[in-house]
């Protein structure tokens, strides 16, 4: 068990709201609040005879003729909690003062503020979550989307640590039974070894290399969909997200060369979460500050997973729409085909596409266009890339690079099998590789990195 002293901190939303729930973690938790906690009439409350997983009515205060809130007080022994220790919850009205007020009760009989984290960094070092698990709560408290919300759900149930598991536990096998044979050669014989280790790493570096393809849709699922929306000046980029957000963020004049910064904003669309970028109008400008706006909007489209490139139907098409096209035909994308509202003066068979490029006819004024591009994109994530099954994926970028490290380690095993190389080389590679996976559950880990990974938590967490 993973002794400290008792903490304790607010663990929901600092807004205002109806309720407010203080947690507090530590072999002193339970006699520390039944120290501020009365019944009706004044009178101590036995708390520290009650059972655990048990709920308590009751006020709190200093003394029982000083009483603060009426409070119901939830026991959680350990190691039936989520840290593993004994966890009592205060559930107060919600406030900043009364909560800071109870909060100072409380560190008056010894309890001192928690760390962000510090709750879940508890439940990780006294063994009751791995650091996969560890790190899919604060995934699942700022999941953005459907799809998001059920792969933090799966890894914190242990989606990733059983796979992890499952790989080392073949590992382990193999580097037992190798160096067994190499200690007792007389009774374990290595003959046929070679065929079962070549057979299990081709198994492993598969399974590896699938996980790090998925991890690039694990970083859109993470993140959301990085979306550039490009044209030339008032095509209606800036209506456009407007429009889609339902709201006017964007600033909308008839006057080229408005948007000089890109404009970030997120919705959620189907099971997606997309992250929207308005750039500035892409033309030959001898504007400074546009210019910088342009080499950025360049620069959005660089980094983009989907690209709105927007032409205008009311006006024929110029060197930049080409340009625009251009830079964004290797990119999945939409075309929309803007201002349907008004007059047409570019066909659509003037618009030159490649054949993955769908074209949408749109206006961003009555809405029309809209809903068949949020059902076209969305699915062109679900359906094309994201199969959400069984599949695991990797959002972490720390376990991400693990699992590189154990895979690199894994092929120069099978370079070695290839070779010829004698079997007691192969124990080296065998060890890094399930040192490398043992790394993404936690079980080697150091304290300064463990300190990382948990003070980007939220507090009381």
């Amino acid at each position: 068990m993973y002794h400290q002293d008792t903490i304790a901190a607010i663990a929901t939303s600092s807004k205002d709201g109806s309720i407010s729930v203080i947690r507090i973690s530590g072999s002193q938790s339970v006699s520390m609040v039944a120290g501020i906690f009365f019944h009706r009439g004044g009178q101590p409350y036995p708390l520290s005879d009650c059972s655990s997983h048990t709920i308590h009515y009751g006020y709190i205060g200093p003394d029982g003729d000083n009483v603060m809130d009426e409070v119901l007080v939830l026991i959680m022994r350990g190691p039936r909690s989520y840290t593993a220790e004994d966890v009592v919850e205060i559930q107060c009205h919600g406030g900043y003062m009364i909560c800071q007020k109870i909060l100072e009760l409380l560190m008056e009989r010894g309890a001192r503020i928690a760390e962000p984290g510090e709750f879940t960094k508890r439940a990780f070092l006294n063994g009751r979550i791995d650091l996969t698990q560890a790190e899919s709560v604060m995934d699942l408290i700022r999941a953005g989307s459907d799809i998001a919300w059920k792969n933090s759900f799966s890894q914190l149930r242990g989606s990733v640590k059983n796979k992890i598991e499952e790989l080392r536990s073949m590992i382990l096998e193999d580097t037992a039974y190798l160096e067994a044979g190499l200690d007792d050669p007389e009774h374990i014989s290595l003959e046929d070894f070679s065929p079962r280790i070549r057979e299990h790493t081709d198994f492993l570096k598969s399974e590896l290399d699938h996980l790090l393809q998925n991890s690039q849709n694990g970083r859109l699922i993470r993140e959301g969909i990085r979306t550039a929306i490009i044209g030339k000046p008032n095509v209606g980029k800036s209506s456009f997200l407007n429009c889609i957000l339902r709201s006017d963020r964007a600033i909308v004049t008839d006057i080229p060369g408005t948007t000089r910064d890109t404009l970030e904003e997120e919705i959620r669309i189907g099971s997606m979460l997309f992250r929207f970028i308005d750039t500035a109008g892409i033309r030959q400008t001898d504007d400074l500050i546009e210019n910088m706006g342009i080499q950025k909007a360049k620069e959005e489209l660089e980094q983009a997973d989907l690209v709105i490139c927007i032409i205008d139907s009311g006006s024929e098409l110029e060197p930049e729409d080409l340009y625009v096209l251009e830079q964004a035909k290797e990119l999945p994308g939409v075309i929309l085909y803007n201002k349907i509202d008004l007059p047409s003066v570019t066909g659509l068979e003037k618009i030159p596409v490649s054949a993955d490029k769908k074209i949408i006819p749109f206006s961003a004024v009555t809405g029309e266009g809209l809903e068949e591009l949020e059902r076209y994109i969305n699915e062109l994530f679900i359906e094309n890339r994201i199969h959400y099954n069984d599949e695991i994926y990797i959002t972490n970028a720390r376990q991400k690079e693990s699992l590189a490290d154990a895979l690199e380690s894994l092929c120069q095993l099978w370079e070695s099998i290839e070779t010829g190389m004698p079997e007691d080389l192969y124990t080296i590679d065998l060890v890094n590789a399930y040192e490398a996976l043992g790394r993404i559950i936690g079980e080697t880990i150091e304290d300064d990195l463990a300190d990382k990974i948990f003070k980007d938590f939220c507090m009381g967490k």
